[in-house]
């Protein structure tokens, strides 16, 4: 899940909510929507490998 920021970077957050905390994960902050859309692949990639 990529939101963008008011700095107007990119940042990617896990798919499900954390139950403990209610809030998504941080996965990295990245300064283009092309680079927060790769390394959400290269993610969903390790997940299964």
């Amino acid at each position: 899940m990529i939101r963008k920021l008011k700095s107007g970077e990119y940042r990617l957050y896990s798919r499900k909510k954390n139950p403990k905390t209610g809030k998504r994960r941080n996965l990295g902050t990245f300064s283009s929507l092309h680079k927060a859309k790769a390394h959400e692949r290269a993610v969903q990639y390790f997940k299964s490998h």
